[in-house]
């Protein structure tokens, strides 16, 4: 090892006592057991929902609580302590207004502490002292430690730590306290969370979840097609760009756009206004408890028919300079026949209905008007420049890969692409053919270089970001083809159909997915696959525990948009050192009703796989990390004390 490298860190080091002591200090950690990993997929902006899973753990909050207090409290006194620990806030408003002397509520508050200080110490019992005390809020460190830590077997110290809570509650603190131990016990039942993908559309709450994940202690990202289309347009991606104005439309979410991101949509209304009128098909899907007025319904059906026409022309341009790609069925705006306002499709030909092509020239489908493309290059100055958008995506890159090994598992949103056989399908990239995970590689560099290159804007980078959005052979989309045009147009629907890469009917074959995992180098024995991306039909009985657990599907429905036809409101996975569990969840109504009822939404855990030992932080990539540190260490040691 570079002898100018260990000199530097023998600065930090700087006698072999302190070397020794962190030897010895993290091969002692080595031997914890692994700490407890979150997986979450398809948020699609549920804020809401997706808070409620994060405060409770997947039900390991309440399973903790459980196992403490089940011969103290009663079911509702459970359910209670476990909703204060999700929504300390507001639980102790509805708490406080309940009692109707001080002396009660004074008790009340001595009871509780002890109860919440309990539950931190079992929570934290696989954890050093060093990462708790991180854990903890950082204005009572003091306080909780002589608490948590307390010996008084002599009776010396009894009058002290009941003077400590005393104190807490008369200045005042006791609130603050709770609701920083109700963090900490978020805190301390996750170690890591990922999530795999799907952060963007269709909900509401995309930003909020991003800010979400901001601040959480621990956190990794596969994206999503969703992802990468939002990734796309800040790279410069015209056609992304519009994909998701259109997709933001068609959800009554341009507020996203234009007061979250500060995108001014003002030019594309005015485009709009002048060239398109009411258009059922077009018009935005509007959950039961939004209000829009009629003229606001409209405005929203002009833009989105607007960008929709706008997004069409955009992509035939790509589709014609990159035959690679192999999508030449998609020039649908060359193959309309505008005077019989019809379309033939492999063979046949359809009536095309509702249609809005009135900036389109039968002569020159494809090319955009002069006001078009001023409104698009106007859109895309807008998102570029737009700080709190490059904040989000900037995070989305430094967290996020399109495929993660981590513990011996592969997380991935969509698919390994596959031909009818099981082989890794092949595609021509720039001349060279690429197949399996160095498919996927080549993906990923181009998404990171076009995100790079921000100025490119109709470069190969950018052509293949939106490929992996809509291509046929992309990780993300997973299917032959992407008929947005026809569920728009056509009424036969037969023609929507979006064909899915036969990965999605071979990942129930034990040996296709070992195949896959030996693809990533791990070991298939050990190993899973952990997929989102395509909703799990409970309700018509679809498991999503495929392939004898080698395959675990966790897209179950977060999106409201999905509900009706999965059943449930999602699936989540944890994975601590006893072995992996899976979580469904009951629909998500309002934090108002877990409040007011103590209800929770996880409907029941499935065990996945036991670990035959407990598995320690030597086993995982943490693991891996420290024996590097100890090894460096010891060659420290060597270098600089051993002489």
């Amino acid at each position: 090892m570079n002898s100018k490298y260990l000199d530097l860190l023998a600065q930090k080091y700087d006698s072999e006592e302190k070397v020794a002591t962190e030897i010895i200090n993290l091969e002692a950690i080595l031997d914890l057991p692994k700490g407890t990993e979150h997986f979450v997929s398809d948020l699609h902006g549920e804020y809401h929902a997706f808070q409620h899973v994060l405060r409770n753990g997947s039900g390991n909050v309440k399973v903790k609580i459980k196992d403490l207090f089940q011969h103290e409290l009663n079911e509702d006194e459970l359910n209670e302590f476990a909703t204060l620990v999700y929504y300390p806030e507001e639980k102790l408003r509805m708490i406080k207004s309940s009692y109707n002397s001080e002396e009660q509520l004074h008790e009340w508050y001595i009871d509780v502490i002890e109860r919440m200080l309990k539950l931190v110490s079992y929570a934290s019992s696989k954890y050093t002292r060093s990462k708790l005390r991180k854990a903890l809020p950082k204005q009572f460190v003091y306080i909780i430690e002589e608490m948590l830590y307390k010996t008084d077997e002599f009776k010396n110290k009894k009058g002290y730590y009941t003077k400590i809570v005393d104190q807490l509650i008369s200045l005042g603190q006791a609130d603050k306290l709770l609701i920083g131990l109700a963090y900490t016990t978020q805190r301390l039942v996750v170690d890591h969370l990922h999530v795999v993908g799907d952060i963007y559309d269709r909900g509401p709450d995309p930003h909020k979840i991003v800010d979400t994940l901001i601040g959480y202690h621990s956190v990794d990202i596969q994206w999503g097609n969703h992802d990468a289309l939002w990734l796309g347009a800040f790279s410069g991606s015209k056609v992304c760009l519009a994909n998701i104005i259109r997709i933001c439309a068609r959800y009554n979410n341009l507020d996203i756009i234009e007061d979250v991101y500060g995108i001014n949509l003002r030019p594309l209304l005015n485009l709009a206004e002048k060239y398109y009128e009411d258009n059922k098909v077009f018009r935005p899907k509007i959950i039961s408890n939004e209000k829009l007025t009629e003229q606001e319904q409209l405005q929203i059906t002009k833009i989105h028919q607007a960008i929709s026409i706008i997004q069409f022309k955009l992509e035939c341009p790509i589709i014609k300079r990159r035959p690679s790609f192999d999508m030449e069925d998609r020039l649908l705006l060359d193959e309309v026949d505008y005077e019989k306002n019809e379309i033939t499709l492999n063979g046949k030909t359809y009536k095309l209905e509702n249609t809005c092509f009135s900036t389109v020239d039968p002569e020159n489908p494809t090319e955009l008007l002069e006001e078009e493309a001023q409104v698009i290059d106007k859109l895309l100055f807008s998102i570029q420049h737009s700080e709190k958008l490059a904040r989000h995506m900037n995070f989305l890159m430094k967290k996020g890969s399109l495929y993660l090994k981590y513990n011996g598992n592969l997380l991935i949103h969509g698919c390994i692409p596959l031909d009818e056989d099981g082989e890794m399908e092949k595609m021509e990239v720039e001349g060279k053919e690429y197949a399996g995970r160095e498919l996927l590689d080549v993906f990923e560099r181009q998404l990171r270089y076009a995100f790079a290159h921000p100025e490119k804007t109709d470069d190969f980078a950018t052509d293949m970001v939106w490929y992996l959005w809509t291509g046929e052979k992309s990780s993300l989309f997973g299917k032959r083809e992407m008929t947005t045009f026809e569920r728009y147009f056509i009424k036969e629907k037969e023609t929507h159909k979006e064909r899915k890469n036969p990965y999605y009917y071979l990942r129930e074959d034990e040996e296709v997915c070992r195949k896959l995992l030996e693809e990533f180098d791990l070991d298939p024995d050990q190993g899973h696959i952990i997929n989102g991306h395509t909703p799990v039909k409970e309700i018509d009985g679809e498991d999503p525990i495929k392939a004898n657990g080698k395959m675990l599907v966790i897209d179950g429905g977060f999106s409201k948009a999905y509900q009706s036809t999965t059943g449930i409101a999602g699936y989540t996975l944890l994975f601590n050192s006893y072995g992996m569990q899976l979580a469904a969840h009951k629909l998500f109504n309002s934090k108002e009703e877990v409040l007011a009822n103590g209800t929770d939404v996880l409907s029941v855990k499935r065990l996945v796989d036991e670990e035959l030992e407990r598995k320690k932080i030597r086993e995982t990539n943490i693991g891996e990390e420290l024996l590097q540190e100890i090894d460096t260490l010891n060659k420290l040691r060597e270098h600089r004390y051993m002489d």
